[in-house]
């Protein structure tokens, strides 16, 4: 069993400010991010991409994170709760945020930009699906620290027991989506992207996104312990399993579709 590394959650204080690592993880992918989706439109520029338009961008892409993260959240997970208590819906620095509803955000919010900005979507979304496991890599090594979203009772050598958690040695489950979600989805995609013709299919890089991200948070799941007030639905699948069946079929559609080459 390896020791859980007691990080403080609170990264930095100012007096009465109190600066999360989790903030920081949001700060640092969107950020960071953006720096990427960047350098790729200077190789190849985007249509209509204009320097305006590329400013205006992060701005979108935290309306849709944050918007449908917490909606998500919302509706997927605790509907019966934030119905009796709305006030509570934007109570966001109490934690509650749904990957699966930042991605519909996401998506929304890039549709309206693209519109907006007349920019072609699917080119946009496929560069900006490339970036989004960085984002993805650090929210998930931010769980860890807070030691939340841990795993399943478990006697592996690498397991440990979370402040959170009880006595039980667990999976660090966290360390398994930063590892699936991030780095491997990012470095399957940066392979794509650099060393294909991926982008001259428009939505094949959003779908290789797409897809990868369901099957990775299904198998993660078979080691994180399901949320306390879910559990198992049906009694054999989890909230997050079921939720990216449909992405996982999208991502597939996505990927196998007929298209012409851009």
């Amino acid at each position: 069993m390896l020791p859980f590394p007691n990080i403080d959650p609170v990264a930095l204080r100012l007096g009465p400010l109190a600066i999360r690592w989790y903030s920081l993880a949001y700060i640092a992918g969107i950020l960071l991010g953006w720096w990427y989706v960047a350098r790729e439109n200077m190789r190849k520029p985007i249509p209509g991409l204009t320097r305006k338009a590329f400013d205006d961008m992060v701005t979108w892409a935290v309306i849709g994170v944050v918007g449908g993260g917490r909606l998500g959240y919302v509706l997927f997970y605790k509907p019966d709760y934030y119905f009796t208590h709305p006030l509570d819906i934007f109570k966001v620095w109490e934690g509650g945020m749904s990957f699966h509803g930042g991605l519909i955000g996401v998506i929304l919010a890039f549709f309206l930009f693209a519109r907006k900005y007349g920019v072609p979507f699917w080119p946009l979304i496929d560069v900006i699906a490339c970036a989004t496991p960085i984002g993805l890599f650090f929210g998930r090594l931010a769980n860890f620290i807070n030691g939340e979203l841990y795993g399943r009772p478990t006697d592996v050598p690498w397991a440990m027991v979370f402040p959170r958690g009880g006595p039980e040695p667990r999976h660090p489950s966290q360390l398994y989506e930063a590892g699936m979600e991030g780095a491997i989805l990012f470095l399957v995609l940066f392979m794509l992207l650099k060393f294909t013709r991926a982008r001259e299919k428009p939505g094949l890089l959003g779908g290789t996104f797409i897809a990868g991200y369901a099957l990775s948070r299904i198998i993660a799941e078979f080691f994180r312990e399901p949320d306390d007030f879910l559990g198992y639905l049906f009694g054999i699948i989890t909230m997050g399993q079921l939720l990216c069946l449909p992405m996982l079929a999208l991502g597939m559609y996505l990927i196998l579709r007929p298209r012409r080459d851009a």
